[in-house]
């Protein structure tokens, strides 16, 4: 059985390759290797970290006593977390050099550049009060490496249209009574119902139940018709208007948690589109090690199967020769002990002897 050609290393670029092709190609493995690098587990478990640091030095820095005795290494640990950060976007910019395009319609991706570079700005470096609002900021981006945090907040924001009419509906109502208030309420009771905005603030606080007792007791001293003003309203702006509230929100919980599901499949086919289709172009020397070791131990595999194959081939050959010898020596032996075989020719022979002998 003819052998496999062995494969030999790869060494670089072809010389048939064009100087588009190998830069493709090397811009294909290195953001393989980037790629691999910011999706492993620890990477997202150190920027978490970070993050967690971060917040950390802004409450630390609160303290007047904490900041004067430790400012150098407060500086000294700000900077460090800068650093990281920078490294982190720039592993992340170099995960899409194949596809450019896709780091920029990540929003995360997005949110994040424009917090770190932030504060490489001299404006922003000047002035503390900024700078201050970019590293808190930084501790949203815990969002991106905590799944459910990130689906509450996708939601917070897809519910944002259905809030907006919710509070439109919310403002009528609250003029409304307001406006029905003033008119029953506003000589016997001005410092609630004084004025409009006297009114909107006591419905407002109203609406969360807080000082309903004392309200109602109130009105129903002025006038027991006031007992159905504040049973409707209760009703309508603390039941029905917050569970309507609470739906919108929960349907876009909905709807987000679908879009994360969604997002996380189409990552995951995308993942596999780009292994099949940079997979000949960016095969990294140990994918090449490997499918050596492969063609090796299969070579190997065939190699013994055909020494197996041919050692049972000649003890098929050997025992069907001897069976045939044995076969060869049975037919030559001869029958009765070498004596002619009793015929009718014999007993004819016999018949005439006896006939001579009865003539003489």
């Amino acid at each position: 059985m003819p052998h496999l050609p062995q494969i030999p290393p790869s060494t670089g670029p072809t010389a048939d390759s064009t100087p588009g092709e190998t830069a493709t190609s090397r811009r294909t493995a290195l953001a393989a290797r980037c790629r691999t690098l910011t999706e492993s587990r620890w990477f997202a478990t150190t920027v978490f970290v970070l993050i967690l640091a971060n917040a950390v030095l802004l409450g630390v820095e609160t303290y007047d006593g904490v900041l004067e005795r430790w400012e150098g290494w407060l500086r000294l640990a700000e900077h460090s977390i800068v650093a990281v950060f920078t490294l982190e976007i720039l592993l992340r910019v170099g995960a899409h050099l194949d596809r450019p395009s896709e780091f920029f319609r990540d929003r995360w991706n997005l949110f994040d550049l424009a917090v770190v570079l932030s504060v490489f700005l001299p404006v922003v470096r000047e002035n503390g009060t900024i700078l201050r609002l970019l590293r808190l900021a930084r501790v949203m981006r815990a969002a991106r490496f905590l799944p459910q945090l990130r689906i509450i907040l996708v939601a917070v924001g897809r519910s944002l249209p259905g809030t907006v009419s919710f509070l439109f509906v919310g403002a009528l109502v609250l003029y409304f009574y307001a406006m029905v208030g003033w008119v029953f309420f506003a000589d016997a009771d001005p410092e609630h119902y004084g004025s409009l905005g006297r009114a909107v603030l006591t419905l407002f606080l109203l609406m969360t139940l807080d000082g309903l007792g004392d309200a109602v007791h109130a009105g129903l001293e002025i006038s027991r018709w006031s007992f159905l003003y504040y049973a409707s309203y209760v009703l309508l702006g603390s039941f029905v208007l917050v569970n309507v509230l609470i739906g919108v929100v929960l349907n876009s919980l909905d709807e987000a948690r679908a879009l994360e599901e969604q997002a996380a499949v189409e990552e995951a086919m995308k993942s596999k589109r780009g292994a099949g289709a940079h997979g000949g172009v960016a095969g990294t020397a140990a994918d090449l090690v490997l499918l050596r070791e492969r063609i090796t131990a299969a070579r190997s595999a065939l190699d013994e199967a055909e020494a197996a194959l041919g050692a049972t081939l000649v003890k098929l050959k050997s025992e069907e020769t001897g069976k045939y010898e044995e076969t060869e020596k049975s037919a030559a032996k001869p029958i009765n002990g070498g004596r002619r075989p009793s015929g009718p020719r014999q007993m004819d022979d016999q018949m005439d002897d006896q006939m001579d002998k009865t003539r003489s």
